[in-house]
């Protein structure tokens, strides 16, 4: 557990803020270059992804303190809620990042599916970035495992010493290997709105079985069997499939 990657003077630098400047800026980069192939302004699509990167990283601490309320914020001052302890959940980002996704396309008339299907392998990158930040960080760790590929965090970790399952680097590869693959199909899709739909199945499904591996403090249901993570994943999968035939039905055919 690294959390600090550099320091200048007295300022701290930590990985996690730099990791997730990095998967912003590669974002950018690989948005831009399938905006110019359909026709999009890549300048506009810049902005969109700055709003988008706020509203997430606002949404996903709004979802940390509402679901961890109880444990860490109940009775502490407003103040505080926001300032003294880390913790964000990706599901909160990706309700805030959408919600003013979709305003800011509607104010700038951007094509709505045409440029969810850019976002959406960018959107996976970042994410891939973000988990090794987390990693660095020793947030969202696993459960104990005594497999060769274990990791031991260091003291002051709420499981030093422990062997646990890497689960921030298993989330990681597979976020990377979807963006991949989302990155491929973009091209080569039968209608616009299915790379995003497709990216909606595959983080849900994704998401789902890592929340077997993890064992940080979570809100869990039927006897602890299920999270709030698996059951937003479920949501996440349901929703990409409805979108998937819905588009591909009444959708418009994409030129690509």
């Amino acid at each position: 557990m690294h959390p600090i990657a550099f320091k200048l003077g007295s300022l701290e630098v930590h990985w996690y803020g730099v990791l997730i400047a990095a998967g912003f800026l590669a974002g950018v980069w690989t948005a831009n270059r399938r905006a110019r192939n359909v026709g999009l302004d890549p300048e506009q699509i810049t902005n969109l992804l700055f709003w988008v990167l706020l509203a997430g990283v606002i949404g996903a601490r709004g979802l940390y303190v509402v679901t961890y309320w109880s444990e860490e914020f109940a009775g502490r001052p407003f103040s505080k809620i926001f300032t003294e302890r880390a913790g964000l959940v990706f599901h909160g980002g990706l309700i805030g990042a959408t919600i003013v996704g979709i305003w800011y396309m509607r104010v700038k008339k951007l094509p709505f599916w045409k440029t969810a299907d850019v976002l959406a392998p960018s959107i996976a990158l970042g994410h891939a970035f973000g988990r090794v930040g987390c990693f660095m960080t020793g947030c969202c760790y696993g459960a104990p495992c005594d497999l060769p590929w274990a990791v031991r965090f260091s003291e002051g970790h709420a499981r030093a010493g422990v062997l646990l399952h890497p689960v921030q680097l298993y989330e990681s590869v597979g976020n990377l290997l979807v963006a991949v693959a989302l990155m491929r199909l973009h091209p080569r899709k039968k209608f616009d709105g299915q790379v995003f739909a497709v990216y909606l199945m595959c983080y849900g499904i994704l998401r789902g079985v890592i929340e077997v591996f993890r064992a940080d403090n979570q809100i869990r249901f039927l006897g602890g069997k299920i999270s709030t993570a698996q059951i937003i994943s479920v949501a996440l999968v349901v929703t990409g499939i409805v979108l998937w035939r819905r588009l591909k039905n009444h959708g418009v055919k994409s030129r690509a």
